[in-house]
């Protein structure tokens, strides 16, 4: 981070050595060394954050698209049952004649001999 070898580091210690003195050059490094620890920790508390900050963003965006995607799907597969309901009793299909089945051995125009049989007998 700071690209300091190990020259740089002995000068430093050097000249704390001279200002400071032997008796209180052990109780600044142990302060220097408390800060430096508590700076430590709070960027990392911060990059931890940050982390988790950009991967709830990447969780959002990736269920927002896998939702927009299942929506589509759900659309698509609906398309085909939204067609117009029609009531019961209409149908959508030209009005056409019934056609009933013929009793073996009469032509097509004549009228079944089974429906008058049928019909007599009901009062």
């Amino acid at each position: 981070m700071f690209d300091i070898g190990f020259f740089e580091l002995l000068v430093v210690g050097v000249v704390a050595l001279l200002v400071l003195g032997p008796e209180r050059l052990p109780m600044a490094a142990r302060t220097c060394g408390l800060w430096l620890g508590r700076v430590r920790r709070s960027l990392n508390s911060i990059q931890s954050e940050i982390r988790e900050e950009l991967r709830v963003e990447e969780l959002k965006r990736t269920t927002a698209m896998q939702k927009e995607e299942l929506e589509r799907e759900l659309s698509e597969m609906r398309q085909p049952f939204q067609s117009p309901q029609q009531p019961r009793g209409t149908s959508t299909a030209p009005d056409t004649e019934t056609v009933k089945p013929q009793a073996p051995g009469s032509e097509p125009g004549e009228p079944d001999a089974r429906q008058d049989t049928a019909s007599k007998d009901k009062p």
